[in-house]
């Protein structure tokens, strides 16, 4: 069975029957191993307690991953709005963040419903592939003043430049202190991912090495008792439910809990369908279907906002890490929720034998990964623009969010469509009194300017010949300039030529008694059909 068989039943048993079932469960192993310190670190950044994040990872795991459009994407709270949330909390009451979870979750629900998330397809590769690499550095830089047991300094760009006092503060002197012992243990579980993906056998190429890793991490620590941080899980989670009051319902007319709803929802819906796009990058199964993404996306911040939880979106490190495990259909994303539930309800004390370094060192892998220079070199193929539409959406979200990164990503692409659709070049060749004009580009009206000046430059008297073949598109009022200036040219006896007998045939309008091109496709397919088999699909010889 394949994995697009897979995906196509939304039914868990369905999975079951799948050869890949092992790949999907290891997957599902490494992601709730990533998804869990995450989940808590995230709802402490929000200022809410640290049940309310595995609340939200449960729910993206067990309801979103069930009825996601992306099935490779994991959904749970995310970096993106712990700002937002912050901001929530701290002004409104945490009370409140229910009731804008609530508001959100029905603003998705309806804006899939009207198929509003096909319009998150229309990004340019280099704006998607800027924000994995700027998640990357964002991910990279914060993950390793926790993988040495400290707290990452403040802002991205604060984190980044920091890296190389706390390296030396890690590493010299060697006192071995907390900070000391807890770098060993990140740079052990790091160069066990290298070992292993490297030299891992052949009858165990299944076991993904972030859950090598993490094992090492955590049998080193536990083995020599090592004084470093562990994951620290709540007693109960049923405790920590911040369930709305009537009081709180009686506040969501508020313009500020409504303005804070509406963006929330539009933050959650950017972040979760870039990151569905961006996870399409990464893999060559099942493609996203944007509108169910996001009526899932709204169920689950309704689920969420009801029991006053952290809200979510689709996440761009579990789900690369998703990827990178083999994960082949959605069982892995539900089978996380299946995991963060089981473990924090029956297992806490296997959780705090965990170290948080060993996981902030697969996370500082996963950043790495994510910064991708094969790709970096490929953009640089189709030209600077591109490079410079990749390094800008990069620093932008590493030097102030997500999504202005991603906005300026968009406005740099939007700019270079503009230029290439409006850009003529003019290429002039003299010979006697002929002068021959090659166009580029597209010709449009705000190409007359340049076409009025290359046109200036022609003597009285000579004969004029415009290439038009050469060129993507021209519009009414550049041909209505031509003719003008042809008036104008011919009155001083001179001449122009318009060679533009392709560009005709690619414009002209199939008329009375002529056959249109879908016409011409279909008698070309039907003549198709008709040759020898063993003709079909040869080339002519040149």
């Amino acid at each position: 069975m394949t994995a697009q068989a897979i995906d196509n039943s939304n039914n868990p048993g369905g999975f079951l029957g799948s050869k890949d079932l092992t790949k999907d469960l290891l997957a599902s192993v490494v992601v709730f191993l990533v998804a869990l310190p995450l989940c808590l670190g995230i709802a402490i950044a929000s200022g809410a307690p640290p049940a309310l994040g595995l609340i939200t990872g449960i729910i993206g795991g067990l309801v979103v991953g069930f009825l996601a459009g992306s099935p490779l994407q994991v959904s749970g709270p995310a970096a993106g709005l712990a700002v937002l949330v912050f901001q929530a909390v701290q002004e409104h009451g945490l009370i409140m963040l229910g009731v804008i979870g609530l508001m959100a979750g029905a603003l998705q629900l309806i804006a899939g419903i009207a198929r509003l998330g096909q319009w998150f397809r229309a990004i340019s590769p280099s704006v998607i592939h800027g924000m994995l690499a700027g998640i990357g550095v964002l991910i990279l830089a914060s993950q390793f003043h926790v993988m040495l047991d400290a707290k990452p300094i403040g802002t991205g760009f604060e984190n980044i430049i920091g890296i190389p006092g706390a390296v030396y503060d890690a590493f010299f002197p060697m006192t071995m202190d907390n900070h000391h012992i807890a770098a060993g243990v990140g740079v052990i579980t790091i160069a066990s991912i290298i070992l292993w993906n490297a030299f891992k056998p052949e009858a165990l190429k299944s076991i993904p090495a972030p859950l090598v890793a993490v094992i090492v991490g955590t049998a080193m620590a536990w083995g020599f008792q090592l004084d470093i941080n562990r994951v620290d899980v709540p007693d109960s989670l049923g405790a920590s439910l911040n369930i709305p009051t009537m009081e709180a319902f009686g506040r969501a007319l508020d313009p500020d809990i409504i303005i804070l709803a509406v963006v929330f929802a539009f933050v959650a819906s950017a972040e979760t369908l870039l990151c569905a796009t961006a996870v399409d990058q990464m893999h060559t199964g099942v493609r996203t279907k944007y509108d169910k993404e996001l009526r899932a996306q709204g169920i689950g911040n309704l689920l969420c906002g009801a029991v006053g939880a952290l809200p979510m979106t689709g996440v761009i490190v579990r789900s690369s890490a998703n990827v990178q495990a083999g994960a082949t259909s959605r069982l892995s994303a539900i089978m996380h929720g299946v995991w963060l539930l089981a473990t924090v309800a029956a297992l806490p004390w296997l959780l705090a034998n965990i170290p948080t370094a060993a996981l902030a060192a697969i996370l500082v892998y996963t950043g790495y990964k994510l910064v991708n220079v094969a790709q970096i070199r490929k953009i640089a193929s189709f030209g600077r623009a591109e490079l410079l539409i990749y390094f800008a959406t990069l620093a932008c979200i590493v030097g102030f969010d997500l999504l202005t990164g991603v906005l300026v990503g968009f406005a740099l692409a939007t700019a270079k469509l503009v230029w290439t659709f409006t850009h003529v070049q003019v290429d002039t060749f003299e010979e006697g009194n002929r002068v021959d004009m090659v166009l580029h580009g597209s010709a449009t009206f705000f190409s007359i300017p340049k076409l009025a000046g290359e046109l200036e430059t022609v003597k009285t008297g000579q004969e004029v010949h415009i290439h038009f073949e050469y060129l993507d598109h021209i519009d009414h009022a550049c041909l209505d300039m031509l003719g003008n200036w042809e008036k104008q040219h011919e009155a001083t006896g001179g001449k122009l030529v318009m060679e533009w007998k392709e560009l005709q045939k690619r414009y002209r309008r199939p008329g009375d008694g002529e056959t249109s091109p879908l016409e011409l496709v279909r008698q070309k397919r039907a003549d198709d059909a008709n040759y020898p088999a063993d003709t079909k699909g040869i080339l002519p010889a040149e």
